[in-house]
């Protein structure tokens, strides 16, 4: 099984978490101007990179919290946490493989 950090609530299994998919994709600021083109990539088009990339989880049956996590697609390897105020390291680059 996967293990997952909670910044708030620490190492948990994965069936507690939801992924959010890829962070740091920024809203468009004016939706009403775009194309249904634009809106579609916006919405459906992601990077899906082989290797290190950085995803939003939330803590669903823990804490409820939202928090980034970088990770790293071909090992499954967590090797860093951020909350939306502060970065956190993983705790050792052997936990989350499984």
């Amino acid at each position: 099984m996967l293990l997952i950090e909670c910044p708030w609530c620490g190492p948990r299994a994965e069936s507690e978490f939801s992924c959010g998919g890829e962070a740091d994709i920024a809203r468009p600021l004016d939706t009403d101007a775009l194309t249904d083109k634009q809106w579609g990539d916006y919405l459906f088009m992601r990077k899906n990179p082989r290797g290190v990339h950085r995803e939003q989880w939330l803590h669903t049956q823990g804490c409820r919290r939202w928090f980034m996590a970088t990770r790293d697609t071909v090992s499954y390897a967590f090797q860093g946490y951020e909350t939306f105020d502060r970065p956190t390291p993983a705790s050792t680059p052997s936990e989350g493989n499984s």
